[in-house]
């Protein structure tokens, strides 16, 4: 609605309505999903720069890229979802989630930890969206997109997982 017809319904005697398009939403239930998001996310930018630090050998400089764009991303996440819990009105978490560590630093050992943690992010998107399906479309969307995201990051570490011309998908073979 333009200014003008807003200061002019309100001169009307007719005051203006909130409009808030998710109301229908279970607030404190996703806001606590989306806390556990932010701590997951933040976990993933700790995990992802420390492992970038335990690199050696000849692939070092293309791994230690590959992890730091990792937690990039993490930290992108991280912020996106904060501005969710700021929108509905909540007080962000400054927890950090759970960080894996084997203390087994070979390459294998750092992506195997990396795909179970995606694996627990990406549950926490699903969860998400189930919360929201239907009753927020940007929320939805939001989630959907994620879950984009996390699924595309997880499939690349399981490439990354298997050996040279081994075509079946490492998460389905027992480890």
């Amino acid at each position: 609605m333009h200014l003008f017809v807003v200061i002019s319904l309100v001169s009307q005697g007719h005051q203006p309505q909130k409009v808030n398009n998710m109301s229908n939403i279970d607030k404190d239930k996703v806001i606590g999903v989306l806390n556990q998001i932010l701590e997951a996310e933040l976990a993933g930018v700790v995990r992802y720069t420390h492992y970038s630090l335990l690199v050696f050998g000849y692939g070092r400089i293309p791994i230690v890229s590959w992890l730091r764009e990792q937690a990039d991303e993490s930290l992108l996440h991280a912020q996106q979802v904060g501005e969710w819990v700021t929108t509905l009105g909540a007080y962000p978490s400054l927890g950090i989630g759970r960080l894996l560590d084997s203390h087994q630093h070979d390459i294998g050992a750092i992506m195997r930890e990396s795909l179970t943690a995606e694996g627990e992010a990406l549950q926490l998107y699903r969860d998400l969206l189930a919360l929201v399906d239907g009753k927020s479309v940007a929320l939805e969307e939001f989630a959907r997109q994620m879950i984009y995201t996390e699924e595309l990051h997880a499939a690349e570490v399981d490439k990354m997982l298997r050996k040279p011309g081994d075509l079946s998908a490492f998460a389905s073979r027992p480890v």
